[in-house]
């Protein structure tokens, strides 16, 4: 039996991965847009971590690591800044859109919503 056949699964029958956590998180029905401005969700704490954070939502119970320094600075910025877009200004132009797509699926996800 090889590594890719799920136990129990006859050889040969199609496999499929496990769903990850960020997939089954609930969306906010959010979509962001840099140009508005942004803030963590009032029940969402964030704990600094060597890989960049973790945030704990208290009224989901879900977590979501941050795992970008540049994206917790982002994150942290919202709340001060006129704009998402300002807040990612700060961002180094290469990672400008990772970071963006990062806090794309963290509005999506509401861990962080419009203010």
């Amino acid at each position: 039996m090889t590594g890719t056949t799920p136990v129990g699964a006859p050889d040969g029958a199609p496999t499929s991965a496990p769903t990850p956590a960020h997939a089954l998180a609930r969306p906010s029905g959010a979509s962001f847009d840099p140009a508005r401005p942004y803030r963590l969700h009032p029940k969402v704490a964030l704990r600094p971590e060597r890989f960049g954070a973790l945030a704990y939502s208290y009224d989901t119970r879900r977590l979501s690591l941050l795992k970008d320094v540049d994206l917790v600075a982002v994150v942290r910025a919202l709340a001060d800044a006129p704009s998402a877009g300002d807040a990612l200004a700060a961002v180094p132009a290469a990672k400008r859109p990772a970071v963006e797509r990062a806090l794309a699926r963290l509005v999506e996800t509401g861990f962080v919503q419009p203010r």
